[in-house]
């Protein structure tokens, strides 16, 4: 649980340098499609920025709350235009009742469906898609980095965000700065192609990265309410790969230990693996931890049958 101050400072210096970078070659590449490559590779940036921004607001960086904030927002709001107080208030309620029907916002059918009960009832866009929605999955995760900025814009509206002003005014420089390098840089249509290319790969990276995490894992419905150690445990998810897929997923691969310790800086997560499987099999709790493809798949197989009532044909 010990902090790690040198850890944590050697990835924002390179995270922070790659950002760097990424817009540099932007500004040097300039009028051409080739602008397209900086675009991809800022999505794997954002990407990262996020999942320190996520650190961050589990305080596994810095112990004082303040500073955990403080450098959450730059990251959040000011770096990729997330909505930090928005997704701190929604992720903390995910945290305390990961994968339950009606408390977890992260099961809230407002695109996808997760259980045949939700498909039963559903109506609009959830219904329209729900039949077919395993396999647009993935294509539309390609608008999850759009949906972020959105959520994170309608939240300054809601009375109850604290730090409403500082949300708004960082939100409106990363927008101000943003769009504007690319329309001052780039011709119209090159801007917009620039736009469209990063912020859906963004969406594709981050949107793989928590998918494994929960979906496919057993829900939780009405008072089903375990002990906490079987609520985190056997709803979430490890996903094995060595120091590849810790870097790619940003710790998160080991799940199961982020939301058993949530304050644990990920490095340890590993280290605390071990730890958790072997008393999770003394008491007879199953400890899942699948490969990252096997893991897409079970999510995957999840949506589809979620779906199913809505394949089913009416009857008269």
């Amino acid at each position: 649980m010990a902090r790690r101050p040198g850890y944590y400072a050697l990835r924002i210096a390179a995270v922070t340098a790659l950002y760097a970078v990424g817009w540099t070659a932007f500004l040097l590449i300039g009028d051409s499609w080739w602008t397209l490559a900086a675009a991809a590779f800022l999505a794997l940036v954002f990407g990262q920025v996020a999942l320190l921004a996520h650190d961050l607001a589990h305080r596994q960086v810095f112990r004082l709350r303040k500073a955990s904030e403080v450098s959450g927002r730059v990251a959040g709001n000011l770096g990729i235009g997330m909505g930090y107080g928005w997704w701190q208030d929604k992720h903390t309620r995910h945290h305390a009742n990961p994968n339950h029907e009606d408390l977890d916002p992260d099961l809230d059918p407002d695109i996808f469906v997760w259980t045949q009960d939700q498909a039963r009832r559903a109506r609009g866009l959830p219904r329209l898609l729900g039949r077919s929605q395993a396999y647009l999955f993935f294509p539309l995760l390609a608008l999850e980095g759009f949906n972020l900025h959105v959520s994170g814009v309608r939240s300054l509206f809601d009375r109850s965000l604290k730090h409403r002003v500082w949300e708004a005014s960082l939100l409106a420089a990363h927008l101000v700065g943003y769009l504007g390098a690319l329309f001052l840089v780039l011709p119209p249509g090159k801007a917009v192609a620039f736009l469209l290319v990063h912020q859906c790969l963004f969406g594709v990276y981050l949107g793989s990265i928590f998918a494994p995490n929960h979906k496919g894992m057993p829900i939780l419905r009405g008072a089903e309410r375990p002990d906490f150690l079987r609520r985190q445990v056997l709803t979430s998810r490890d996903v094995r790969g060595g120091p590849f897929i810790d870097l790619v997923l940003g710790g998160l691969n080991y799940q199961i230990e982020h939301h058993l310790f949530p304050s644990m800086p990920s490095p340890h997560l590993r280290r605390a693996q071990a730890i958790v499987r072997g008393y999770c099999q003394e008491l007879g709790v199953s400890h899942l931890e699948t490969g990252l493809v096997d893991s897409y798949r079970q999510t995957l197989a999840s949506l589809h049958a979620a779906g199913a009532p809505l394949r089913r044909p009416r009857t008269a």
